[in-house]
């Protein structure tokens, strides 16, 4: 059996971000959407969140380049006077390792942005990580331990196999994405020692930011057998905002496939059924 959960990354980001999820979901296939709670526009996508209540959310557990929900001065470990946290991941990986008092102040900060998911009243659907931060070993482990007193069930693995995205026209498997999918490992016997659901497969990370219709319609014929994500960055424009944090990125061209009568018609050729974490 084929399944598909069809989700949005960064939901609070910016408006454009929150504009273009909420269209994708009343107009497209968009189902999911992860929320990051001290994104710039948050207070806007929980808005749009509780005008649609069909639409999941979860949390985008941010922890790299983007804003904190503590105070700079609990956390100075983690951010900058501005309360972001940078950008070099391995710098912050190394230190979220080895740095006890950094991991402390990083367990406060997870555990904060739980809590302010909670104040928004949307059920949590699922959690996941900005830049997929939840395959470090310490944040993993974190997620899933204070997520599960928050009523936690459901944690994306991205793990994505080569050979669909071969069929649908990609032709290079890069040294580090093998050993991307190493790392998967571990936090799939994370979640499923905390009896937490994960997905089988999860689409977006080759094709980051490029998620064009062309190819999402070409990768829905191919789709393995299996609980598969397909996770997107659309907006309605790409604003100088966005292109500071994603140059390269095609966040108008994504919301257009999410929009595609050819994405629907390439599930339905894979018997692909739509469905959601609760499921």
């Amino acid at each position: 059996m084929k399944q598909v959960i069809i989700s949005a990354d960064d939901f609070g980001m910016c408006p454009e971000v929150n504009e273009a999820i909420e269209i994708a979901h009343r107009e497209g296939l968009l189902s999911t959407a992860s929320l990051m709670v001290a994104g710039d526009a948050a207070e806007d996508a929980i808005e749009r969140a509780r005008r649609l209540p069909n639409l999941r959310v979860g949390l985008h557990l941010v922890t790299i380049e983007g804003p904190a929900v503590l105070p700079p001065a609990r956390i100075a470990g983690l951010v900058g006077p501005d309360g972001r946290f940078g950008s070099d991941q391995l710098r912050l990986g190394v230190n979220y390792f080895f740095r006890p008092t950094i991991r402390r102040q990083l367990e406060q900060e997870i555990r904060a942005q739980f809590e302010a998911f909670k104040r928004t009243g949307l059920t949590l659907d699922h959690a996941n990580a900005h830049k997929h931060m939840h395959l470090h070993p310490t944040i993993g482990a974190m997620l899933i331990r204070i997520g599960r007193e928050y009523g936690l069930r459901a944690v994306r693995v991205p793990l994505e196999p080569p050979r669909p995205l071969l069929a649908a026209g990609t032709v290079a498997d890069k040294a580090g994405d093998s050993a991307l999918r190493q790392w998967t490992k571990l936090l799939r016997r994370q979640a499923q020692a905390a009896g937490i659901l994960t997905n089988d497969w999860c689409f977006g990370l080759a094709w980051s930011g490029h998620m064009t219709k062309e190819r999402v319609s070409a990768l829905a014929a191919h789709l393995p057998d299996g609980l598969s994500e397909i996770y997107f960055h659309p907006a309605t424009a790409h604003t100088p905002y966005l292109r500071s944090l994603m140059p390269d990125y095609e966040p108008v061209a994504e919301l257009e496939a999410l929009l595609s009568p050819g994405f629907a018609q390439g599930l339905a050729h894979s018997h692909a059924r739509q469905v959601h974490w609760t499921d």
